[in-house]
């Protein structure tokens, strides 16, 4: 008999359906040596994915549909457990805090690092996606568009394979697992809440807001990511849609 997830997936797949457009999967895969949990988050007034948290052991792979003009976010959560005493799921990184490992609407506490999807929202129905570290650093990432979209041209991979954990300055890094190793690298805006870093106030304009050496330390190891709020000019893609879907990867290595 199907579990609760099972279900969830069949009634989205047949609101898609009845929707009259094929929804749009994300194939999710660990190559992390640890496990990752998964989160996924729409975007106010999309519709909800197939399943928005699941654990995934390294080596494995999941697909998740959403609807095809869909925008949100997907991240990984790591470190996560179930309190033995309150029954409460929580992860050292990337929390989404619904205590339980489906996040049920809620977003990523940062640090985190974030593959953001606007599918279907260009002219002609192009998707835009990027992969942000604005929010930060918790585990290396990639985003590659399926066939046959990858096949017309226009659609790049891009992401963060390099561990920014292991170049974190003291001043950025969170601490946690045994032997307190670096688990995740917060971002200037969130370490230091000022406005230079956070593009805020006086610096709240591309004009105004410049990289500063955090952000270029996060671009200079991942070039085709998001450093600082208004790196778009490298940081953002475009795929014409051709009914191709996403691959989404912890811990690349490399990209394709």
């Amino acid at each position: 008999m199907g579990g609760p997830l099972s279900l969830l997936s069949l009634l989205c797949c047949l609101t898609f359906l009845l929707q009259g457009a094929a929804p749009a999967t994300f194939t999710i895969t660990n190559s992390c040596e640890y496990t990752v949990w998964p989160g996924i988050l729409s975007n106010a007034g999309a519709p909800p994915p197939s399943t928005t948290g699941f654990a995934l052991p390294p080596g494995q792979t999941l697909a998740a549909t959403v609807a095809s003009a869909w925008s949100g976010r997907i991240w990984g959560r790591t470190l996560c457990a179930t309190d033995s005493s309150s029954g409460a799921f929580a992860c050292a990184t990337a929390d989404c805090g619904s205590g339980a490992v489906e996040c049920s609407g809620r977003g990523a506490a940062p640090p985190a690092t974030l593959a953001e999807f606007t599918l279907a929202g260009g002219t002609g129905g192009d998707d835009f996606y990027d992969v942000s570290l604005v929010d930060g650093f918790n585990v290396p990432m990639l985003v590659a568009p399926q066939a046959p979209a990858a096949a017309n041209g226009s659609c790049q991979d891009t992401g963060c394979p390099a561990d920014l954990n292991r170049a974190c300055p003291a001043e950025l890094r969170v601490a946690g697992g045994a032997g307190a190793q670096t688990v995740a690298c917060r971002s200037a805006c969130e370490a230091f809440a000022e406005a230079v870093y956070c593009c805020s106030g006086a610096y709240g304009s591309p004009a105004a807001c410049a990289p500063t050496a955090y952000s270029r330390l996060f671009k200079a190891a991942c070039p085709a990511a998001y450093s600082y709020a208004y790196d778009d000019a490298t940081s953002t893609f475009t795929c014409a849609a051709a009914g191709g879907g996403y691959d989404v990867v912890f811990c690349p290595g490399t990209s394709r």
